[in-house]
């Protein structure tokens, strides 16, 4: 059975984090899977593992200690946010092969928009001549999987530089919109998801 798909528009994300929890604590064997697309008001979200001191500038922006796996990050409107809700054992998936399985739905979206990127073993997530333009956060409870990957569009790109992206001290950023594309940002969910989906198919 193909994943559920649930296109939630713009929700706050510490809402929306409390229902991926209370999802994934109450599904059993028969429960399908679901992809979530959504965007966020501005946060910054820290990882399991995230520090403080990744955040070098304090704003009025909320900053939410989180249970997924990663640094520091930042969320905002015009960045698109897709959450995958797996279940891993059913597929035969570990996290690495999810995590390559997220990055590649990004690489293959921007390829369609002529944009050449590619993945870091040694950093999660998708670059651009270095310019990190997608991340990858998951947490796996149950043997199921929850949060997902962001990719930025076409959104104010300033409060990144607040903070040390994903733990790195000047790392740079990018999106879409500086790539000269200029799409909205549920546009760009169809070829994420549909790459996610074609991975999943064959799996």
């Amino acid at each position: 059975m193909p994943p559920i798909i649930r296109q939630l528009e713009l929700q706050d994300y510490q809402i929306t984090w409390q229902k991926m929890q209370e999802f994934t604590k109450s599904r059993d064997l028969t429960t399908p899977d679901e992809i979530w697309v959504v965007e966020h008001p501005e946060v910054f979200t820290l990882g399991l593992n995230g520090k403080q001191h990744h955040i070098l500038k304090h704003t009025e922006i909320p900053a939410v200690q989180t249970d997924r796996g990663g640094q520091v990050t930042f969320h905002g409107p015009g960045q698109l946010v897709v959450y995958t809700l797996l279940d891993l054992e059913r597929l035969k998936l570990n996290i690495r092969q999810l995590v390559t399985i997220l990055e590649q739905a990004m690489i293959d979206a921007l390829a369609q928009y002529g944009i050449h990127s590619n993945a870091r073993k040694e950093a999660p997530g998708v670059y651009i001549e270095g310019k990190k333009i997608g991340s990858v956060g998951l947490r796996i409870k149950n043997k199921c999987s929850y949060h997902g990957l962001s990719l930025n569009n076409q959104m104010d790109l300033t409060p990144f530089t607040h903070i040390n992206p994903c733990g790195y001290p000047g790392m740079e950023v990018t999106q879409l919109f500086d790539q000269g594309v200029k799409i909205h940002t549920h546009e760009l969910a169809l070829p994420v998801v549909h790459a996610i989906m074609t991975a999943l198919e064959k799996k």
